[in-house]
């Protein structure tokens, strides 16, 4: 069994490179690689694909760009082996990602998803510690080192609490995750969504914390952009709804109150106040301040 790696492209090029060369560089040669490329406006990606000479790789290029969401449903779609992960564009697999998932789904082959052990590197490659991954990191992430399997009301109350995931590096199994889709509304946010929509279908999450990927945090990504103009909150406040009625429909009143208090993300929105002020962004602290206060 193979695992099937899927990028979903939009991006540098340059970084694309360093993820797919990680990907070659895996110890473990026992994976099947397909880009996605959604229409990026450089031919240099394509002529470098033709460059590689290996079976296991496959590069196709959408027609027109179709956005996020219809790019993580065309990798979903692709897939053809038992555990897929959807990689991102500029993340770093360590050599042993591969030996880690394959070892994990193995030993505990009813796991839906694989949370493996990550590392935070940042636009130049180099480790760093921000202060979102801090408190993802030691304060919302259930401890333990040993792999360990989570689900139902604890593990949706967990993440309601405060998103500790990082969604490129969770493998999944292809079964699974073909039960729900990715929300057209919530495009930010998207990946939470589904994993709670799993979640609340039963599915459990094994938590592997061997150390196998390096997640890039830097400042050009969706989500960092829109958190300036207030859209990711705008997105989580709207997500947050849902969910809370979702836990209500099943009885999960714990979840429901993570979700309708959403703590942790009225706090980051507190954080981000103090640069608003200081850049003079009177329109993102106003947008900040409701949030931050929990107002709509």
């Amino acid at each position: 069994m193979a695992l099937d790696i899927l990028i979903p492209y939009w991006g540098d090029p340059a970084l694309l490179r360093l993820t797919v060369e990680s990907v070659l560089a895996q110890h473990n040669d026992d994976w099947l690689l397909t880009v996605v490329d959604d229409a990026y406006p450089d031919p240099a990606v394509a002529r470098w694909f033709e460059t590689i000479d290996d079976p296991r790789v496959q590069y196709l290029r959408h027609a027109h760009h179709q956005g996020i969401t219809a790019s993580f449903r065309h990798c979903v779609a692709l897939a053809t082996q038992e555990v897929m992960v959807v990689l991102g564009c500029d993340d770093v697999l360590l050599p042993n990602y591969v030996d880690v998932v394959l070892a994990a789904h193995r030993r505990f082959p009813g796991a839906a998803m694989i949370q493996p052990g990550v590392g935070v590197i940042d636009d130049q490659g180099a480790p760093v510690r921000t202060l979102v991954d801090s408190v993802k990191q030691r304060l919302l992430r259930p401890r333990g080192r040993q792999p360990r399997l989570l689900d139902g009301e604890a593990l949706a109350t967990s993440l309601l609490h405060g998103d500790w995931l990082y969604w490129p590096s969770i493998a999944f199994r292809v079964d699974r995750i073909r039960e729900v889709d990715f929300r057209d509304d919530l495009p930010i946010i998207l990946d939470l969504a589904l994993i709670l929509d799993l979640v609340c279908r039963g599915a459990s999450l094994l938590l592997e914390p061997t150390v196998c990927f390096h997640y890039r945090r830097h400042g050009e990504s969706a989500s960092s952009r829109t958190l300036v103009d207030g859209q990711r909150f705008a997105d989580e406040r709207a997500y947050f709804a849902i969910a809370a009625d979702q836990a209500a429909r099943l009885g999960w009143r714990r979840a429901e109150r993570a979700a309708r208090a959403r703590l942790t993300s009225r706090a980051h929105a507190l954080t981000l106040l103090p640069g608003a002020v200081t850049g003079r962004r009177w329109s993102a602290v106003g947008v900040l301040a409701r949030h931050a206060l929990g107002g709509d």
